[in-house]
């Protein structure tokens, strides 16, 4: 989707405001997002693309002017509704009317530290032979799905190099959609700042982006 997430390149938001020392968490509610987030996410209720989708496809407006951990809560509240966990009245009175719904796992505080270590892996088994290899010239694909996609906006329809084969991996935009998770080769991609942005890229720039094959098209 061309969501409001997808800014690069885009002018007239200002500089990026760095913050020295930032902190994790900017206040005891942002923990508990995460917490509540991340304990969810371990129901087994949906997959990581789904996760990402959800906060994605917020509203433009809503999405710019909210916090990131706005935009978590926002999107699991999303991801609770559509997965039928809580009802719209509960959401909106903050207070559960119906009977909890049983959910396929349930994550205990004696077990975070470990889930987080371990981390969801994504890459799968090899099934073919990669379809590039290091050095090829690629042309990104000019495309705008409705749905989820980790082709940026901005890089579509550009000419880069294979820089890197980083194996077989979950597709995110299949695995989103809850239509499988179509394992595909996964590379990095460079690119000069003026194929990306044309004339007034910054010719001293590189971009690096890891892309599965589906967005490539051989030059």
């Amino acid at each position: 989707m061309n969501g409001a997430q997808d800014l690069g390149g885009q002018m007239g938001f200002g500089p990026i405001e760095l913050e020295p020392n930032e902190p994790n968490f900017h206040g005891k509610w942002e923990e508990r997002a995460f917490a509540i987030t991340l304990a969810m996410g371990a129901t087994g209720s949906w997959n990581l693309d789904a996760s990402r989708s959800a906060r994605e496809s917020l509203p433009p407006a809503e999405y710019l002017s909210s916090s990131y951990y706005e935009i978590w809560t926002k999107g699991l509240e999303k991801l609770c509704l559509g997965a039928d966990l809580i009802s719209q009245e509960e959401l909106a009175n903050g207070h559960m009317k119906n009977p909890a719904k049983p959910v396929k796992r349930v994550l205990s505080a004696a077990d975070v530290a470990a889930t987080l270590a371990k981390g969801g892996p994504v890459n799968r088994p090899e099934t073919r032979a990669a379809s590039y290899k290091i050095g090829d010239p690629i042309r990104t694909k000019v495309m705008h799905p409705e749905g989820h996609t980790r082709l940026p906006r901005y890089a579509r329809g550009c000419v880069g190099v294979i820089e890197a084969i980083h194996g077989v991996h979950v597709f995110p935009d299949n695995n989103a959609a809850g239509t499988g998770e179509d394992p595909q080769w996964l590379y990095g991609v460079v690119f000069n700042g003026p194929d990306i942005w044309g004339p007034d890229g910054d010719p001293k720039l590189t971009l690096r982006l890891d892309l599965w094959e589906p967005y490539l098209d051989r030059l």
